[in-house]
């Protein structure tokens, strides 16, 4: 693995990282039986810069599968790559000083075994200084994640709707609509607890199932499209900045991004076009 040594005092890129202590994974945890702890804020992250950007305002930052839908424009999270992970997540802890930094298992690194699960994850925290692995899965995944926060790898838990599970699901639709559904994800969620999570992301979730959960289980609950209820929140950001014209219900879009990308780059392209950009204060000529 190759080091890259970056000079923070002349990067436009990579500016001096502000003083402080970046949030820990039992500071987190701790958060559950802390009555007056303010609910945990985490957004997902990508890259450097939107790590610095987002940073100051997060507890968490989850550089998640998703990448694969936003950043490479694929179908499903299904093709996303262990190397794909590692890189973005040493990305986004460069980019941060305060959040917590937590990095998805992709999809068939953690699966086949608890044993190949520990190779994969202590590869993903050497590989990009992150202090904790995401995996999606209830009651079969228990034994890993048991394996895996006994040998030092936290991490952190997701039920309800697992999108790498699409092929099987067949579609992204809310869990718990019958009685069975809601009682796997119950059963999911209190195994996933038990077996050494310190915290557990629920995804598109019937809301009742959602608090049911989160009064039930002894660590954090982060809710996506579950409840206000929950311990946290966490959203897509580029679906809550509103790059995206079609989003998820469970979306609040705080902002147009897209369209202020596109009027700006509008601008641009008729400068250039009518040859009024650059001016003399974007050229170089002699002094004097």
């Amino acid at each position: 693995m190759s080091k890259i040594t970056i000079d923070t005092d002349t990067s436009r890129a990579t500016p001096a990282p502000k003083p402080g202590k970046r949030m820990t994974v039992p500071k987190i945890r701790a958060r559950k039986g802390d009555p007056e702890a303010e609910p945990l804020v985490m957004l997902t992250a990508y890259t450097m810069r939107q790590a610095q950007l987002l940073d100051a305002h997060c507890d968490m930052l989850l550089v998640g599968d998703s990448l694969g839908n936003v950043i490479y424009g694929l179908d499903s999270t299904v093709p996303v790559t262990i190397e794909m992970m590692i890189n973005h997540g040493a990305a986004v802890v460069r980019g941060s000083w305060h959040a917590q930094v937590t990095v998805d298992m992709p999809f068939g690194s953690y699966e086949e075994s608890k044993e190949v699960a520990f190779r994969n994850a202590s590869r993903i925290l050497k590989e990009t200084g992150a202090s904790a692995v995401k995996l999606e899965g209830g009651e079969a995944m228990a034994e890993t994640i048991h394996f895996l926060n006994a040998r030092g790898i936290p991490v952190i838990g997701h039920v309800g709707l697992t999108p790498q599970a699409i092929n099987l699901l067949g579609s992204y639709r809310a869990r718990g609509r019958d009685e069975a559904e809601a009682a796997k994800v119950l059963a999911d969620a209190r195994a996933v607890a038990e077996a050494g999570a310190f915290a557990l992301v629920i995804e598109g979730v019937m809301e009742e199932i959602a608090d049911e959960i989160t009064e039930s289980v002894d660590i954090p609950t982060i809710g996506i499209g579950a409840s206000a209820k929950c311990d946290g929140q966490v959203l897509v950001t580029e679906d809550m900045l509103g790059l995206f014209e079609r989003v998820p219900r469970f979306v609040k879009r705080y902002h147009d991004l897209a369209g202020e990308m596109s009027d700006a780059v509008e601008r641009y392209a008729a400068e250039v076009r009518s040859r009024s950009f650059p001016t003399d204060e974007q050229t170089y000529r002699p002094k004097g």
